[in-house]
């Protein structure tokens, strides 16, 4: 132990020795590593936010709009319009084989909402009580929607974050009353807020049973009395969403003859497909963020390599004292083993230091949407640290075993 705390002085003082260049190595060092933990921390934090904004709709989310269906083919001038029924989505669940589940949906945004407190206007949609097994619609009280609200038409509504806000401002909400449009609904659940910043649509809403919405307020323009304004559905698994469009092109096409081989004549938003996209503009990203990051550790190994191979070069005298003073090959190279791993690994230490405190700084600054806040990265920390390290011991290991190799007379005959 003593002869340990020896050696661990002299490494010491032998720094010190040599302010300039010890803090230049580290410098070097620590550079390499934060700066590859921060490109790819930035690249983490785009992943991690792009997937969390998906994630907040629902999993394995399809919609399926109105479109335009072009009576000839691949010529959009002879595109006529045609709207979803209820039928079509009566025909998608029980037909659509890689289907596991979907639910209709009315959207009319010109209601007026009415409390004894405040007044609205959000969106209103009417839908089913399944709903809430495909997106992902959490509730802060209360209930959701189910099956003998939808049987019995009942006139009751769950509130978003934002529209409970403003109907009930510190009140409580659960089991009072608003009108829509003059008519009288229950409130019987409200949501939490739903996604992060300023991007409150998915707050401004109120949530009521299909059929109360589509007796009391049906689509306004001509001929869409009987129409839905879209279909929302999940494939019987993530890998099967392209069957699933198949199926549901199929029945749509089918149901409003035109050819479902006429991807023109489809309005959709696949959130499976779009997850894949990002997944892969992300990996590219990452590896160019990972190339610059490590053409940066490569610099800064090539770098601690010179200045390593120059300092014990310039020792190998001293190497020759200590042999004829007795110490043995084993002793030397732990000694150069030692002091290359405390100058490399400490400061690699301190580069991942000074990283993770940028990122956490960040993170208290508002990102655009779709930005989490930079993240460390075990595995990069890791390989950056290690690489880094394991060059700078193996150039102070490689010329002092070539010194320690050398008799005494010729160790010390050496300028």
């Amino acid at each position: 132990m003593r002869a340990l705390a020896d050696i661990l002085a002299q490494i010491f003082r032998n720094l010190w020795a040599h302010k300039l260049r010890s803090f230049l190595t580290m410098f070097g060092i620590a550079w390499g590593v934060g700066s590859l933990l921060l490109l790819v921390g930035v690249g983490e934090g785009f992943r991690s936010g792009n997937k969390r904004e998906l994630a907040e709709f629902g999993r394995d989310l399809m919609f399926i709009f109105p479109g335009r269906a072009p009576r000839v083919k691949g010529n959009m001038n002879s595109a006529l319009s045609y709207l979803l029924t209820y039928q079509d989505y009566m025909d998608i669940r029980s037909q659509a084989a890689h289907v596991r589940n979907a639910c209709p949906l009315l959207s009319r945004s010109d209601l007026h909402q009415v409390s004894e407190f405040a007044t609205a206007g959000v969106e209103i949609l009417g839908v089913e009580p399944q709903l809430n097994q495909i997106s992902y619609l959490p509730l802060k009280e209360g209930r959701w929607i189910n099956e003998m609200d939808e049987a019995q038409r009942r006139n009751v509504i769950v509130l978003g974050n934002e529209l409970l806000k403003t109907l009930f401002p510190g009140r409580p909400a659960l089991g009072a009353f608003i009108l829509v449009n003059g008519l009288r609904f229950e409130v019987i659940g409200s949501m939490p807020h739903l996604g992060r910043g300023d991007n409150n649509w998915l707050n401004m809403r109120g949530y009521i049973p299909f059929p109360v919405m589509a007796t009391h307020f049906p689509l306004k323009e001509e001929n869409r009395q009987n129409s839905i304004s879209f279909i929302e559905y999940q494939p019987s698994v993530t890998a099967a969403h392209l069957l699933a469009q198949a199926d549901v092109h199929r029945i749509i096409a089918r149901n409003h003859g035109f050819d479902p081989g006429d991807q023109d004549a489809f309005d959709e938003w696949d959130t499976i497909k779009e997850s894949k996209m990002v997944g892969t503009v992300f990996d590219v990203m990452n590896m160019f963020l990972g190339a610059v990051g490590m053409v940066t550790l490569a610099l800064g190994a090539i770098g601690v390599i010179n200045i390593m191979l120059v300092a014990v070069s310039e020792r190998t005298r001293e190497i020759g004292l200590r042999k004829a003073l007795g110490a043995t090959n084993r002793s030397i190279l732990f000694h150069f083993f030692l002091e290359g791993l405390l100058l490399t690994l400490g400061s690699g230490l301190l580069g991942m230091g000074v990283a993770t405190l940028l990122m956490a700084a960040m993170g208290t600054v508002r990102g655009p949407q779709g930005f989490d806040p930079p993240k460390l990265v075990p595995m990069s920390a890791a390989l950056a640290i290690g690489s880094l390290t394991l060059a700078g011991v193996v150039a102070g290991l490689y010329p002092a075993r070539k010194a320690a190799m050398l008799q005494p007379v010729e160790a010390l005959r050496q300028e």
